[in-house]
């Protein structure tokens, strides 16, 4: 048994007084889709609904086992470390504030105020982590607190690795997985589960999942050192971080860029619709990744092999749920949006309308200009039960007389008219 090991076990000894271990179920739908046998590590199960717990409490456990006159910790967080750190604050009875971004859904704003009650304040700032992350630090300097951050440090590494260590004693020894699949953000949990399975001597393989809109591992493997990102997209917000930490990029750098599989949002919303609709799962757009990844995985990863993807958390505001499904249905090809010029002419839109195929739904039909003398224009969204049906959709309006435009890959003109 190698130190980390020893001290991984150690940390989930201390975590089972707060916490039980997550579940790792066997699911039969993604079983029987991808020919594998496919199992979930339900870490949206947990008492605060994602992994982080595991970090946050033990970095408190660790703090205060050094020093127990620690009065003030502090974070920054998307949501999902925040609700950890409330909690471990509140088991333990410490003051605890949270920074976090403005753009926070509020699903993890009032859960973090719940599980930190009385304990634990928040406090809103800036568009993204890395803005609340920099307000943390400088506060926690100022006020002479405990800064516990969500990814880069030893003690937090070893909390999240202990999912590692259920998944190898949760599953038979004759039904080790022969792939993990694993999301990544900040990288701690993805360092710690490699390392913990790693010096157990497990022989599989690995494969991490990230947002193509924030892949900070891919493009770090890729540059062979950490890399910044310029621009990050925070639809997929507990995943969503514009450099990779320290320390977790020490531990993941062995691995092949060909091993990262960069999720696009409108897919990753698809499967979230998916697992919500046939198998009931709530997964925010962050735990969803591992099994989105899935569908974008060479069939000879998962075909015949057992495989373990972590469902990282299930915090997510149903308030987002209509711009899931948007997204989810633009992803699988139902929906689509259209620049049309209608000729100005009496019974051009009774025309118009024939030409739509029996399960082609008109969601939205918008003027944007009304003084053209010879052709309007109309924003018009279509919505069908078939992605083929938009191919015979397209040729009849090339044999008609009106003006059109596909605008719903434009991201540009979709976004500043959409």
């Amino acid at each position: 048994m190698t130190p980390f090991v020893a001290e991984v076990n150690a940390v989930h000894k201390a975590l089972e007084s707060v916490i039980e271990p997550t579940p790792l179920q066997r699911n039969q739908y993604l079983s029987d889709l991808y020919g594998a046998n496919i199992w979930l590590k339900r870490e949206d199960l947990s008492p605060v609904r994602s992994y982080k717990v595991r970090g946050a409490y033990a970095f408190l456990t660790e703090a205060l086992a050094e020093n127990p006159d620690h009065e003030l910790f502090v974070c920054s967080s998307a949501g999902n470390h925040a609700q950890g750190f409330a909690y471990a604050c509140h088991a333990y009875g410490k003051k605890g504030i949270v920074f976090m971004p403005v753009t926070t859904p509020q699903q993890k704003i009032m859960k973090t105020k719940s599980f930190g009650a009385p304990f634990v304040e928040i406090r809103l700032f800036g568009d993204g982590f890395d803005d609340a992350n920099r307000a943390a630090l400088d506060y926690c300097a100022d006020n002479d607190g405990v800064m516990v951050p969500p990814f880069d440090s030893p003690t937090i590494i070893k909390g999240q690795a202990t999912v590692g260590k259920e998944i190898l004693d949760q599953l038979t020894p004759d039904n080790k997985p022969d792939c993990m699949i694993l999301p990544v953000g900040g990288g701690g949990l993805a360092a710690g589960v490699t390392r913990y399975c790693q010096d157990n001597g497990y022989s599989g393989s690995f494969v991490f999942v990230e947002p193509d809109g924030a892949p900070s591992l891919y493009s770090s493997l890729v540059a062979g050192n950490r890399v910044q990102l310029d621009n990050v997209d925070n639809f997929v917000d507990g995943a969503a971080v514009g450099q990779i930490g320290e320390l977790n990029f020490q531990q993941l750098k062995q691995f092949a860029p060909q091993q990262v599989v960069r999720a696009p949002t409108d897919g990753v919303c698809e499967t979230m619709l998916e697992m919500l609709n046939v198998e009931g799962i709530v997964l925010e757009p962050a735990g969803a990744l591992t099994v989105d990844a899935l569908k974008r995985l060479p069939a000879d990863v998962s075909r015949g092999k057992t495989v373990v993807c972590v469902t990282s958390g299930g915090n997510f505001d149903f308030e987002r749920l209509p711009e899931v499904k948007e997204r989810a249905l633009r992803s699988a090809g139902l929906k689509k949006y259209f620049v049309i010029g209608l000729p100005q002419r009496p019974g051009a839109l009774k025309d118009f309308l024939a030409l739509l195929g029996p399960d082609d739904d008109i969601t939205r039909f918008e003027y944007l200009k009304k003084s053209a003398r010879n052709f309007g224009s109309v924003l018009l969204g279509v919505e069908t039960s078939n992605a083929k049906n938009f191919v015979e959709l397209c040729l009849r309006f090339d044999d008609s007389e009106i003006r059109w435009q596909d605008i719903t890959d434009d991201e540009l003109v979709a976004n500043l008219i959409v």
